[in-house]
């Protein structure tokens, strides 16, 4: 990169008060309004989720100990279950996120880089 895309670069590059001004946008408040939708439920069903296993492997020694098949009983099921959960809570968040969050943040990075931004916070004329 020569001095002068440096400096091209440098004149270009947002300002805290663009950030500013897009964090008061109302297209990053929609994009944190989606992405708040799915990541609170998500993450209150997990750690209720979690939280029941880890209290029935406490205090249900004899429902954990269930046998189900040979040597394989009710607490490894569930112990699985968390593993085969969280991998379902990924996949769904990145089908979430392809389909609802990325066009969203595509039109906020487009907005930094066609300025509009920097327009509302006064940087350009």
């Amino acid at each position: 990169m020569t001095t002068t895309d440096q400096a091209a670069d440098a004149n270009v590059s947002p300002s805290q008060d663009a950030f500013l001004a897009a964090q008061a946008s109302p297209e990053f408040a929609q994009l944190r309004k989606t992405l708040t939708r799915f990541v609170f439920p998500m993450t209150v069903f997990f750690l209720l989720w979690y939280f029941t296993y880890v209290i029935l492997g406490a205090f249900a020694h004899d429902f954990m100990g269930t046998p189900v098949w040979g040597n394989i009983n009710v607490g490894l099921l569930l112990g699985l279950l968390q593993f085969v959960t969280t991998f379902g809570i990924t996949f769904l968040y990145v089908r979430f996120a392809g389909r609802d969050l990325d066009p969203k943040a595509e039109v906020v990075r487009d907005n930094f880089a066609n300025g509009t931004y920097a327009r509302e916070a006064g940087e350009i004329a």
